[in-house]
């Protein structure tokens, strides 16, 4: 069994003071560790009845795209403006400082298709909130979100209610360390 919180690397003030930063690139610079993790991930949902995934650029599409593969689904990646070239659906959001923009294809979900929605780390959930409400303006049954990191004290689960939330690691809180 790998313990793959050993593999998450931990930098104090990171992007700014204050900030401890969870660094998976280690995880998915080892095979095992990725492996592990991607496993992991697809017992979250795994039960479910899944006809899309999508994922937030960019890191979510890391997890997003094997576990499509795993559960026999398909993937759809939502993009910032500018980076998709067909017709649009678009989905307009407040930041902390200012707002951003979220799109897919029109053709990427169908109406009724049940979609999961991937992320490497859910912190206090603002984008994944935004690609929950993008999907469901194609017209997408939300099944849940996945992550394969929770940071606890941040509270993105709350934002993200009444949508389920199941993550591999969690961190804060009562998580144990």
């Amino acid at each position: 069994m790998v313990d793959l919180k050993s593999f998450v690397r931990e930098i104090p003030d990171f992007p700014k003071p204050g900030i401890l930063y969870r660094d998976i690139t280690p995880l998915l610079g080892n095979p095992a560790a990725l492996e592990a993790a991607t496993d992991a991930m697809v017992t979250l949902f795994g039960e479910e009845k899944i006809d899309v995934i999508a994922a937030a650029e960019a890191r979510g599409f890391i997890f997003a795209a094997p576990l499509a593969i795993r559960l026999g689904a398909g993937f759809v990646p939502i993009r910032k403006p500018g980076k998709l070239p067909h017709e649009l659906h678009s989905y307009s959001y407040d930041l902390e400082y200012g707002s951003d923009e979220l799109q897919i294809h029109v053709d990427g979900v169908q109406s009724g298709q049940r979609v999961l929605l991937v992320d490497d780390l859910l912190a206090t959930g603002g984008t994944m909130e935004a690609c929950c409400r993008l999907l469901e303006k194609a017209g997408a049954e939300i099944v849940g979100c996945a992550f394969l990191i929770h940071l606890l004290d941040l509270a993105g689960e709350q934002r993200l209610n009444p949508y389920t939330c199941r993550s591999v690691l969690s961190y804060g809180g009562d998580a144990p360390s």
